[in-house]
């Protein structure tokens, strides 16, 4: 998942020259990656799916080696955006999938806190990518053999999983409880989705544009190919880490803490103007966007008390309208202004916005 949903970043700015694309194709191209996963997140979770969970992993995995390398024969805007958008339903697919198994297991085991190094893999991903898109850059690659890479490492990443998953059954352990009633709705629960919406959409111009903004300014190119790179080793513990802070503080504060680091990232990607400050804003960027997702999940299960799903889809589907809207109208803003300042800008208000709507106080029991 790590290189089949965010390897676009690092390649964006080689079909930004070679294709060429203007920064509004360019996010046009990523929403319609984001409006994938969201559909694909909705329809994978819904019950009664037929065929077993590791057959959906392994069928998900498949398709991202296929968009990946489709995308580097492709040439025209329309097909990059279907390829992405299916790329995007096989993210989705691969995520819900993998986690469902691997979750599942490792609570039959007793041992739920290996979870941390299940997500470590996004942030392993993408530092592979960053990895494999320098090296082949700095031997005269250009777009489409990046992309033709992309599909054959995940390739051999697919046949890993493969014989990781084996064909034997869950150990036996202690059955699930029953389902409790769905969580009811209260201000606390809108402010919750309405924050992870605002989230998804503060984090995703930086998580899209940030190779871009690289190039795009002479004193910042050097450090092109060491940005995404970044991005991923500070993404790999970061489970680990806001799962810690959420302990001493709570899921809300660590959210809300999290959301304004990555805000001073997003700003400092557009303001800082030296390879010093873009490498921070990567940090801060990677060491943040996982673990928010998680945060925001965590404390969906406080909330609700029982059957945490209705709020999760509520929680996913207003992530990914946000995730899908950022691309789009950080592209026309830059197109119209010359520049990814404003649309930074005002993602880092978005991110702001949705940490203090964690911090909202709660009202007394009995009311909204």
């Amino acid at each position: 998942m790590g290189i089949g949903r965010f390897v676009y970043t690092p390649i964006l700015p080689f079909m930004t020259e070679g294709v060429p694309l203007s920064p509004a194709q360019g996010g046009l191209i990523a929403s319609a990656n984001f409006l994938g996963y969201l559909i694909g997140a909705l329809l994978a979770t819904l019950p009664g799916l037929p065929g077993q969970q590791r057959t959906w992993l392994v069928g998900a995995l498949g398709a991202s080696v296929v968009t990946s390398l489709a995308m580097g024969v492709a040439g025209d805007l329309a097909t990059f955006a279907l390829l992405r958008f299916a790329s995007g339903l096989a993210s989705a697919f691969a995520f819900v999938f993998a986690a469902a198994l691997v979750l599942d297991r490792l609570a039959r085991l007793g041992r739920p806190g290996l979870s941390a190094v299940h997500f470590a893999g996004v942030g392993l991903g993408i530092a592979l990518s960053a990895v494999m898109v320098a090296g082949l850059a700095a031997a005269g690659s250009g777009w489409r053999g990046l992309w033709l890479a992309s599909g054959g490492l995940t390739l051999l990443l697919t046949v890993a999983v493969i014989r990781l998953l084996g064909t034997t059954p869950p150990p036996d352990g202690p059955a699930p409880a029953p389902a409790a009633a769905p969580a009811r709705l209260s201000g606390r629960v809108i402010r919750l989705v309405v924050a992870y919406g605002l989230y998804g959409l503060g984090y995703v111009v930086t998580a899209t544009f940030v190779s871009v903004i690289a190039r795009s300014d002479p004193a910042l190119a050097p450090v092109e190919a060491l940005v995404w790179l970044v991005v991923g080793l500070s993404a790999a513990p970061s489970i680990l880490i806001w799962n810690t802070v959420a302990g001493r503080i709570g899921a809300a504060r660590a959210f809300a803490l999290a959301a304004a680091l990555e805000a001073v990232g997003v700003v400092l990607s557009v303001t800082s103007g030296s390879a010093l400050g873009l490498l921070a804003a990567a940090a801060l960027l990677g060491g943040t966007f996982v673990g928010i997702t998680a945060l925001g999940f965590v404390e969906a299960r406080r909330l609700a008390g029982g059957d945490p799903r209705r709020l999760l889809a509520a929680m996913t589907a207003s992530f990914g309208l946000g995730q899908m809207l950022g691309p789009s109208l950080a592209g026309f803003g830059a197109a119209a202004t010359g520049s990814f300042l404003l649309p930074s800008l005002a993602a880092a208000a978005c991110l702001l916005l949705s940490g203090a709507l964690m911090l909202w106080p709660a009202r007394p029991e009995g009311t909204a």
